[in-house]
């Protein structure tokens, strides 16, 4: 589409700014509009997401259907199949009447389903179900109705992360995901914030009757060095907040600075380490003892090393003392699930006694970490569907030695 063309969207949907991400996203909205594919539109919370199910609605064949916006994130866990879907009259306590569901209501138009990455598992089923055949049941029934939507959906959550750690379907997102449209946060929009800064101060201004507030060239290069960890949301009640406390119109940087938050470096959606999610305190039990393998292994190699280095400074051949790592405690109600390592004191002899002084000695009985990493290996392999390259990131260690274990326990 022509700037003139794209510029005339913008007036028509309130959207301020000309960055270059900004318009390559309004010019895909509209692009995609006419057809029925589904759209995943992603960016960081308070970036104006929810303006473009609007324009891709408007500019389609269904901008005469209904258009439905639900925050996904909003609706709890035990009602949002109703919500979505319906229910039969006595489906579940207070069921008292039937109900159409926000997919039977929006057909022939287009449902927005703001924060999907919020949606429960089983509800990610339902809603694939509906993106492949167009076909859904109301919860309490067993008639499969049909419905014609077209679906748009938002979020701020890194989704390849989500079906990483198993929150959200893989086969979901690809439905989801046919035409993806990144919205650009707003510390990445330069003028722009300039630009909405003198808009958002015209709109209060009108709507306090009160003269608008302005920006001295200090301010401006202030507004324009922030990072804005709440985007446009954030840039929007900040103004308000200056527009009715300030009496002085010319905003300084120094009367800027008390309404900005300390800035903090910007940490990306995704980090280095990410945290591990389990199902049970059975694999985290497993999880502890799967690490505490590797510690050891390292530990006794260590050991191994320093006495072979101290045996050949001495000429020696004869037994040193050494020193063990200390056992891991195991609460009762955890013994009947886990290996025991019991620890006895050692009995040196009277000649040894003056030379050793608190040495102890191990003794390992039923010591099964191999059955313990074995199931750890085969938990996180079916976890992740047979994936070895998501398993392999799950256990914190190398593809090349989890190929090694699963041949070696018989895994394949």
């Amino acid at each position: 589409m022509t700037k003139a063309e794209i510029q005339q969207v913008k007036l028509r949907f309130g959207i301020i700014g000309n960055n270059e991400s900004l318009m390559r996203a309004i010019d895909i909205a509209i692009q995609v509009a006419p057809t029925d594919l589904s759209v995943l539109i992603t960016g960081e919370s308070g970036v104006g997401k929810e303006s473009f199910p609007q324009i891709i609605h408007q500019y389609s064949r269904r901008k005469h259907g209904q258009y439905i916006a639900v925050n996904c994130g909003a609706i709890p866990e035990g009602t949002i199949d109703s919500e979505l879907f319906g229910h039969e009259k006595g489906a579940f306590t207070g069921a008292i009447g039937e109900r159409k569901g926000y997919f039977g209501e929006a057909n022939g138009g287009t449902i927005f389903l703001d924060e999907v990455g919020e949606l429960p598992l089983p509800t990610q089923a339902r809603l694939l179900r509906v993106l492949e055949s167009g076909e859904f049941i109301k919860v309490g029934s067993s008639k499969v109705e049909k419905t014609d939507v077209r679906i748009v959906a938002a979020t701020n959550v890194n989704l390849r992360q989500a079906i990483a750690e198993g929150r959200f379907r893989e086969d979901l997102y690809y439905r989801l995901n046919t035409v993806p449209i990144q919205i650009p946060p707003l510390r990445e929009r330069g003028e722009d914030v300039v630009l909405l800064f003198r808009k958002f101060a015209s709109d209060f201004a009108e709507k306090y009757h009160m003269p608008a507030i302005q920006l001295t060239d200090d301010a401006k290069q202030m507004l324009l060095s922030y990072t804005w960890p709440g985007n446009v949301r954030q840039l929007k009640n900040i103004t308000e907040q200056i527009s009715i406390i300030e009496t002085n119109r010319d905003i300084t940087a120094a009367i800027l600075k008390n309404y900005l938050p300390e800035q903090e470096q910007h940490l990306p959606a995704l980090s280095g380490k990410r945290e591990k999610s389990f199902e049970s305190e059975r694999e985290i039990l497993y999880q502890v003892l799967f690490d505490m393998r590797q510690d050891v292994t390292e530990l006794k190699k260590l050991v191994h090393s320093i006495m072979a280095e101290r045996e050949a400074s001495a000429g020696v051949n004869s037994k040193s003392a050494y020193y063990t790592p200390s056992p891991t405690v195991v609460p009762p109600s955890l013994e009947a699930n886990v290996p025991t390592i019991i620890r006895q004191p050692a009995k040196p002899s009277p000649a040894e006694d003056d030379d050793i002084q608190d040495t102890e000695e191990y003794v390992e009985e039923s010591l099964s970490l191999d059955d313990v990493e074995k199931e750890m290996i085969r938990k996180a392999l079916e976890k992740h569907h047979g994936k070895r390259k998501n398993a392999a990131q799950d256990l914190n260690i190398s593809e090349r030695t989890l190929y090694r274990k699963i041949k070696e326990y018989g895994l394949d």
